[in-house]
């Protein structure tokens, strides 16, 4: 079993050693990686899910997300797509932090390889309060349920990093259409979230009570 932070979450770990004391999440996270590896539709699915993803992020001007590597559900064109528009992007950063660490996105030139090469910016790091700067928090998962849990990675980075949001900050994943599921393991640190995104829905959690469509652009009823 991992060490447990101050703040209740588990330690960031960038060994690749599990963290979590539940086999079950470590045998989910190999079968999902490898569902992932052999699928000959994810290009379909990011084509499919990119105008879900641009919707939730609409309105926001500040966003903290995380640029993808294959065969995960692809970023890097909502990263892109954001920027274009002047969103500021915030992405981890995670080679040499243990603690959560982030940067401000300025461009494909501004990244540069980070941990397991996932490309981060480059330059000097943000400590984890630059997330409350943030009106919505991008999460990565490799499952989620409807009820806003998730799978994560490993680690419980985004545990500890959702302990600095602002706490009227949206939450958001994004999966494939098959890993949606029912039910998942789940450890007294996880929090949930309030959005997920597949590639054909856009579900509100009702986790933390965040309506989806925002309330100010749900449909009204008709006239009398």
């Amino acid at each position: 079993m991992s060490s447990a932070s101050p703040e209740g979450a588990p330690r960031a770990s960038q060994s690749g050693a599990p963290t979590s004391p539940h086999p079950a999440k470590d045998a989910l996270r190999a079968a999902v990686r490898a569902a992932r590896a052999a699928d000959p539709g994810r290009e379909a699915a990011d084509a499919a899910r990119l105008p879900r993803l641009l919707e939730v992020s609409r309105g926001h001007a500040t966003v903290a997300c995380y640029f993808s590597v294959p065969p995960e559900p692809d970023t890097t064109a909502l990263v892109e797509a954001l920027a274009d528009a002047g969103v500021r992007v915030l992405l981890p950063v995670l080679k040499g932090h243990r603690t959560p660490a982030w940067g401000w996105y300025d461009g494909p030139g501004s990244l540069v390889p980070g941990w397991r090469g996932i490309p981060e910016p480059g330059g000097e790091a943000l400590g984890p309060d630059a997330l409350a700067a943030c009106s919505l928090v991008w999460v990565s998962a490799l499952r989620a349920t409807p009820a806003g849990y998730r799978l994560g990675t490993g680690g419980g980075w985004y545990d500890r990093a959702l302990l600095r949001a602002r706490p009227d900050a949206v939450r958001a994943t994004l999966v494939g259409e098959g890993e949606l599921v029912d039910a998942l393991p789940r450890d007294p640190w996880d929090l949930p979230v309030d959005l997920v995104v597949t590639p054909t829905d856009t579900i509100a959690t009702g986790a933390r009570g965040v309506p989806w469509p925002p309330e100010a652009e749900q449909p009204r009823p008709p006239a009398r």
